[in-house]
């Protein structure tokens, strides 16, 4: 089966510029997909929708944040403003829980319309879902949004195997305190069935062996920033008789690579 993650930035760069995330989804033809960042519009579009219809594929959804996207920005060479990761990004807006940066409100008012939406967590599957639930993880006192795992018991000739979905929060947010929260719910699964988890875990390798022990890398590839890969952050990971047999990256308009691992069941 082929198993992809690929953080879709709700398909628009840090300008507010559309990307191609959704072509490029279509054209992984994965078995399971679990895409942190999709983006289901009030009145515009709905990515989980577009993508469970054109891919014949089902599965859930966590919603994670209220938001506001931009499309019509534009903007230099670069990927975002280059203070983006201080001073906020042109292309989406949370503001819940946390008020906007001062350069984030003299853009926004600059601007006649936004679209919004519900920022979250999409996973799909061609297989049969036997059981999904959406398990809250909290948030973090500094994130602007939420965060949950999804965790899907599916099945394929009629052998069943977990897939777990997860966007992790960033370290320096306290991060640990969320995978402490998966073990335990990780644990409590079946023991006997085969578990995958993956996503954009915002964390290096090294580290999640520490914070999610058991766990076996299925999937390598530096999938961040997009433009220069130089450090992995999105994973595939297994616990059972899995055997990977190919990974690569693709690129797909998002500051994210996408991460794919085909992988057998034994």
């Amino acid at each position: 089966m082929r198993v992809a993650t690929f953080n879709l930035h709700a398909g628009v760069d840090g300008w507010g510029r559309p990307t191609r995330v959704l072509e490029v989804v279509k054209d992984l033809d994965a078995d399971v997909l679990i895409l942190p960042e999709l983006w289901r519009g009030d009145d515009g579009p709905d990515f989980y929708e577009e993508l469970r219809e054109s891919l014949h594929v089902t599965g859930g959804f966590a919603p994670l944040a209220r938001g506001e996207r931009l499309t019509s920005g534009v903007g230099g060479k670069s990927w975002q403003p280059r203070l983006a990761h201080f001073a906020g990004e042109r292309g989406l807006y949370f503001s819940e829980h946390r008020t906007l940066t001062k350069e984030q409100l003299t853009t926004r008012a600059g601007v006649n319309y936004f679209e919004t939406g519900v920022w979250g967590l999409g996973l799909l599957t061609r297989f049969e879902v036997e059981d999904l639930q959406v398990i809250s993880l909290g948030r973090l006192p500094r994130e602007r949004v939420q965060r949950s795992l999804v965790v899907a018991r599916l099945k394929d000739n009629g052998r069943s195997f977990y897939v777990l979905a997860i966007h992790g929060a960033h370290i320096s947010h306290g991060s640990y305190q969320q995978y402490h929260r998966v073990n335990e719910i990780a644990s409590a699964l079946d023991p006997g069935v085969p578990l995958l988890i993956g996503g954009d875990f915002n964390c290096w390798r090294p580290l999640l062996r520490y914070f999610l022990p058991g766990w076996r890398t299925l999937a390598r590839g530096r999938t961040w920033p997009s433009h220069f890969p130089h450090s992995q952050i999105d994973h595939i990971l297994g616990r059972g008789p899995w055997v990977s047999t190919r990974s690569f990256t693709r690129d797909g308009g998002s500051d994210h690579l996408a991460l794919v691992a085909d992988v057998e069941l034994r």
